[in-house]
Protein backbone atom coordinates (compact mmCIF):
# COMPACT_ATOMS: atom_id res chain seq x y z
CA UNK A 1 0.00 0.00 0.00
CA UNK A 2 1.17 3.61 -0.74
CA UNK A 3 0.57 6.17 1.94
CA UNK A 4 1.13 9.32 2.63
CA UNK A 5 1.53 11.04 5.92
CA UNK A 6 0.45 14.71 6.51
CA UNK A 7 2.60 17.30 7.65
CA UNK A 8 1.38 17.16 11.23
CA UNK A 9 1.90 13.83 11.73
CA UNK A 10 5.21 12.45 13.00
CA UNK A 11 8.07 11.26 10.26
CA UNK A 12 8.89 8.28 13.04
CA UNK A 13 5.33 6.78 12.37
CA UNK A 14 6.77 5.36 8.99
CA UNK A 15 8.93 3.67 10.34
CA UNK A 16 6.25 1.71 12.34
CA UNK A 17 4.47 0.91 8.85
CA UNK A 18 7.26 -1.45 7.48
CA UNK A 19 6.03 -3.59 4.28
CA UNK A 20 4.36 -0.33 3.01
CA UNK A 21 5.84 2.42 0.56
CA UNK A 22 5.28 5.57 2.96
CA UNK A 23 6.09 9.22 2.39
CA UNK A 24 5.91 12.41 3.76
CA UNK A 25 4.37 15.57 2.68
CA UNK A 26 7.40 17.29 2.96
CA UNK A 27 9.77 14.77 1.52
CA UNK A 28 6.95 15.01 -1.80
CA UNK A 29 7.78 18.69 -1.93
CA UNK A 30 4.46 19.17 -1.01
CA UNK A 31 4.16 20.71 2.44
CA UNK A 32 2.28 23.98 2.86
CA UNK A 33 -0.35 22.52 0.38
CA UNK A 34 -4.17 23.48 1.31
CA UNK A 35 -5.74 20.37 2.18
CA UNK A 36 -7.78 20.66 -0.79
CA UNK A 37 -5.57 20.60 -3.54
CA UNK A 38 -2.67 18.17 -1.17
CA UNK A 39 -5.64 15.86 -1.06
CA UNK A 40 -6.58 15.82 -4.85
CA UNK A 41 -2.43 15.08 -5.30
CA UNK A 42 -2.07 12.81 -2.95
CA UNK A 43 -4.80 10.54 -4.54
CA UNK A 44 -3.24 10.94 -7.62
CA UNK A 45 -0.12 8.37 -5.96
CA UNK A 46 -1.08 6.94 -3.07
CA UNK A 47 -3.81 4.75 -1.48
CA UNK A 48 -3.98 6.09 1.76
CA UNK A 49 -3.46 9.67 3.97
CA UNK A 50 -3.01 9.39 7.50
CA UNK A 51 -3.46 12.60 8.97
CA UNK A 52 -4.32 13.94 12.97
CA UNK A 53 -5.89 16.96 11.47
CA UNK A 54 -9.60 16.40 13.27
CA UNK A 55 -10.82 19.56 11.07
CA UNK A 56 -10.23 17.97 7.83
CA UNK A 57 -13.58 15.78 7.41
CA UNK A 58 -15.45 19.36 8.10
CA UNK A 59 -13.21 21.02 5.76
CA UNK A 60 -12.97 18.68 2.83
CA UNK A 61 -15.12 16.20 1.10
CA UNK A 62 -13.14 13.04 0.22
CA UNK A 63 -15.85 10.69 -0.69
CA UNK A 64 -15.22 11.13 -4.67
CA UNK A 65 -11.54 10.69 -3.90
CA UNK A 66 -9.30 7.43 -5.27
CA UNK A 67 -7.95 7.74 -1.80
CA UNK A 68 -8.51 6.72 1.83
CA UNK A 69 -8.19 8.65 4.53
CA UNK A 70 -7.16 7.49 8.37
CA UNK A 71 -7.23 9.86 11.14
CA UNK A 72 -4.99 9.35 14.50
CA UNK A 73 -7.46 10.80 17.51
CA UNK A 74 -4.90 12.02 20.53
CA UNK A 75 -4.28 14.19 22.95
CA UNK A 76 -1.30 15.84 20.91
CA UNK A 77 0.41 14.42 17.89
CA UNK A 78 3.88 13.92 19.40
CA UNK A 79 4.86 10.47 18.54
CA UNK A 80 4.35 9.01 22.31
CA UNK A 81 0.46 10.38 21.91
CA UNK A 82 0.71 8.40 18.58
CA UNK A 83 2.14 5.48 19.31
CA UNK A 84 -0.39 3.45 20.93
CA UNK A 85 -2.56 4.20 18.27
CA UNK A 86 0.05 2.32 15.67
CA UNK A 87 -1.81 -0.95 16.03
CA UNK A 88 -5.26 0.18 15.49
CA UNK A 89 -3.59 2.04 12.28
CA UNK A 90 -2.59 -0.53 10.65
CA UNK A 91 -5.96 -2.40 10.80
CA UNK A 92 -7.30 0.90 9.69
CA UNK A 93 -5.09 0.87 6.67
CA UNK A 94 -5.83 -2.47 5.61
CA UNK A 95 -9.82 -1.73 5.74
CA UNK A 96 -9.84 1.67 4.67
CA UNK A 97 -11.62 2.27 0.94
CA UNK A 98 -11.08 5.28 -1.72
CA UNK A 99 -13.43 8.15 -0.09
CA UNK A 100 -13.61 7.01 3.31
CA UNK A 101 -12.37 8.43 6.37
CA UNK A 102 -11.71 5.77 9.66
CA UNK A 103 -10.80 7.41 12.40
CA UNK A 104 -8.75 5.76 14.77
CA UNK A 105 -8.35 6.39 18.58
CA UNK A 106 -7.22 4.76 22.14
Amino acid sequence: MRILLDECVPAQVKSALAGHEVRTVGRMGWAGKKNGELLKLAATQFDAFVTVDRSLTYQQDVRGLNLGVVMLVAHSNEIEALRPLIPRLRQALRKVKPGQVLRVSA
